[in-house]
């Protein structure tokens, strides 16, 4: 399994997410957070919860099996993009196991 984060433009984050359910990828993790990007921008503003942010983002966050990892971040991508810098990243990880917190097990146990 692989844990996919992508971090968006925020007004993208709703036609992002209604491909990603329509395409059956429905576990979606959403945040809104703050980013300094290369802090280009001389003018960026001071954030009241961090000391420094030049830019708005969102956060989405799946947990997907192996074989599914290219659609969605393809979904991603072709939702997502402006062209403009900072149409956001995209990193996949590797999940080594997934418990229930209702139950303690992890993925494969009965």
């Amino acid at each position: 399994m692989k844990e996919i984060k992508a971090f968006v433009r925020p007004n993208k984050v709703n036609e992002i997410v209604h491909h990603l359910i329509d395409n059956d990828f429905e576990n979606i993790t959403l945040s809104s957070a703050e980013g300094t990007e290369k802090l280009q921008d001389e003018n960026a503003f001071v954030s009241q919860k961090f000391s420094v942010t030049d830019s708005e983002i969102a956060k989405l966050e799946i947990v997907a099996e192996d074989e599914d990892v290219d659609t969605i971040c393809a979904i991603i991508c072709e939702y997502g993009c402006t062209l403009n810098p900072g149409d956001g990243l995209i990193y996949v990880s590797d999940v080594e196991k997934v418990y229930r917190v209702k139950t303690g097990l992890g993925n494969g146990e009965k």
